[in-house]
C-alpha cells in the first residue's frame, strides 16, 4: 500500500515526467546553465536558518544507532533546493566562475498534510544566477525569459500565466502611502488568493495600521494586471510617489519588455501587482505561475531576486532564480487523464520467435536494431504469430518483426496499428521518429 503524500507513477506517467525533465534540461543548457546536485540531507542548522518552516522538516535518524553515535544527528531532508544551493555557493565559491548559472532537478521532502498539489515527496526544477557582491538587473529579465521558454517547450500542458511583480515597486508604493509596517502590508496582500478583498482590507487596517483609504489604495494597486508596460501609467494614476516605486516600475517594465516576444500562445507573461511572495528574503523581481483550469493549485512555478542568497561575512552573493514544481504540475494532470504517454514500454519493436531453436537468430536481429538506437525486445515464447502480435498490442509495442528463413523470403516488419507489413533489413530499417520512444499524449 502506497504511503500518503509519496506519489508513485505508472510507466506511462513516468515517461511523460521524463519528457518534461528532458525538455527542461534542454532549454536550461541552451542558455548556459550548468547542472549540480546536492545531498538529500543538510544540517538542521542550515535548513532552519530562516526559521520559516521548521515543522515541515523530516529529521534523519538511523534505527540501529547507538546512543553514543551522533554522526547522523542534526540532519534533515531538504525541503527545497534554494537552502542547499546557498550552502553550496559558500562552500565552492573558490571553484566557481561568477556569475554562476546553475540548474538543479531533484526530489525534496516536506512534512505537510497531503492534499491536491501538496505532497511530502516531490520533484523540483530550479534555475538560478548568482554573482559576487553585485548582480546586474538584466539577469532578472533573463531568468524570466528562460523559464518562459522552458514552459513553452512543454507544449502538451494547459496554458500557463507567468506572473511578475517587483518588491521595490510595491514597497515604494506602500511607503509613499505612509505605511509604517510594510512587511505586514505585504503579508496581507499576499493572501488575496485565499481571502476576499474585504477581509484583506480589514487585515490591512487591523494588522498593518492603515486607514481605510490607504487600504483601498493598496487593493487598487493589487488589481492592476497587464501583458505590456501599460501598467506603469495605471500605477501613476493612483497618485502615489516614492523613489523606490520609480525603481520598481522601471525594473518591472524591463522584464515585460524583455519577455514580449515570448508571451502569448501557451505561456503568457504578465505584470500582476497582486503578487507579493510572503518570504522576506525577496528584494526585487518576484514570480508566480498559474495553470489554466488548475488555478486552485496556486502557483506551480515561483521565485524572485534575493540580494543576499548567501554571505560568509566578507562577501555577499546576490541571486535571482525560479523553481518549477514538476510533481505539483503533473500529478493533477495525470489524475484527470489530461497528460499521459503513447505507450507503457520503451520497446518500439517486438521480434517474433518462430520456435525455440530460432531464439539466437531473433536475439541477433534485436541486437542489430538496438545498435542503431531502436528499443527492441524478443518474444518471450514461440507461440503462434497471432498470439505474439496480441502480446505486442497489450504491451503497446507498435511493430512486430518477423525473421526471414523457414519459408519466409526475407525479413518483414508489421505495423500492428495499421496492418501494413513491408520487407525490412535490420541493418537499415528505422521506425518513424514518433515511434522511436514513447511520446507525451494529451486528452485532446
Amino acid at each position: 500500500m502506497s504511503i500518503s503524500g509519496f506519489p508513485e507513477l505508472l510507466p506511462t506517467q513516468r515517461f511523460a515526467e521524463l519528457a518534461v525533465l528532458d525538455r527542461l534540461r534542454g532549454v536550461f543548457e541552451l542558455h548556459g546553465f550548468a547542472p549540480i546536485e546536492t545531498p538529500a540531507v543538510e544540517s538542521l542548522d542550515q535548513l532552519l536558518r530562516k526559521g520559516e518552516i521548521d515543522k515541515e522538516v523530516y529529521v534523519l535518524r538511523r534505527l540501529q544507532a547507538e546512543d553514543s553515535d551522533t554522526n547522523d544527528s542534526g540532519l534533515g531532508l531538504h525541503f527545497d533546493l534554494t537552502v542547499p544551493f546557498a550552502r553550496y555557493v559558500l562552500e565552492h565559491a573558490g571553484h566557481l566562475e561568477f556569475p554562476f548559472r546553475r540548474y538543479q532537478i531533484q526530489k525534496v521532502w516536506r512534512g505537510e498534510r497531503p492534499q491536491t498539489g501538496r505532497y511530502r515527496e516531490f520533484t523540483q526544477a530550479d534555475i538560478d544566477i548568482v554573482a559576487r557582491d553585485v548582480l546586474p538587473f538584466h539577469h532578472d529579465v533573463e531568468i524570466a525569459r528562460v523559464m518562459a521558454e522552458a514552459l513553452s517547450a512543454l507544449n502538451f500542458l494547459p496554458p500557463l500565466r507567468l506572473q511578475v511583480n517587483n518588491r521595490r515597486l510595491i514597497e515604494g508604493f506602500y511607503r509613499g502611502l505612509g505605511a509604517t509596517d510594510v512587511p505586514a502590508v505585504m503579508r496581507a496582500i499576499d493572501k488575496l488568493d485565499k481571502l476576499p478583498a474585504q477581509a484583506v482590507a480589514t487585515q490591512l487596517v487591523d494588522d498593518a495600521g492603515l486607514t481605510a483609504a490607504q487600504a483601498d489604495q493598496c487593493l487598487a494597486l493589487a488589481e492592476i494586471r497587464s501583458t505590456d508596460t501599460s501598467f506603469v501609467e495605471r500605477v501613476r494614476a493612483l497618485g502615489v510617489t516614492h523613489e523606490l516605486l520609480d525603481t520598481g516600475l522601471a525594473e518591472l517594465a524591463a522584464v515585460l519588455d524583455g519577455c514580449a516576444e515570448l508571451t502569448g500562445g501557451r505561456v503568457t507573461v504578465e505584470a500582476d501587482l497582486r503578487i507579493a511572495r510572503g518570504l522576506d528574503y525577496y528584494t526585487g523581481t518576484v514570480f508566480e505561475t498559474r495553470m489554466s483550469g488548475y488555478e486552485s493549485l496556486g502557483s506551480i512555478c515561483s521565485g524572485g531576486r534575493y540580494d543576499a542568497l548567501a554571505s560568509d561575512g566578507k562577501v555577499t552573493y546576490p541571486g535571482v532564480g525560479i523553481s518549477l514544481g514538476v510533481t505539483r504540475l503533473l500529478l493533477p494532470l495525470f489524475a484527470d487523464g489530461v497528460v499521459s504517454a503513447s505507450r507503457a514500454v520503451p520497446s518500439a519493436v517486438l521480434v517474433a520467435l518462430p520456435d525455440e531453436d530460432a531464439r539466437a537468430s531473433s536475439d541477433g536481429i534485436a541486437q542489430a536494431l538496438r545498435a542503431r538506437g531502436i528499443a527492441t525486445e524478443v518474444a518471450a515464447t514461440p507461440q503462434k504469430f497471432g498470439k505474439q502480435i496480441r502480446y505486442a498490442e497489450r504491451r503497446g509495442i507498435p511493430f512486430v518483426w518477423f525473421p526471414g528463413g523457414g519459408g519466409h523470403a526475407g525479413h518483414t516488419v508489421k505495423d500492428i496499428r495499421s496492418g501494413d507489413q513491408v520487407d525490412a533489413d535490420p541493418s537499415s530499417w528505422t521506425p518513424p521518429a514518433d515511434d522511436l520512444r514513447p511520446q507525451v499524449t494529451t486528452k485532446d
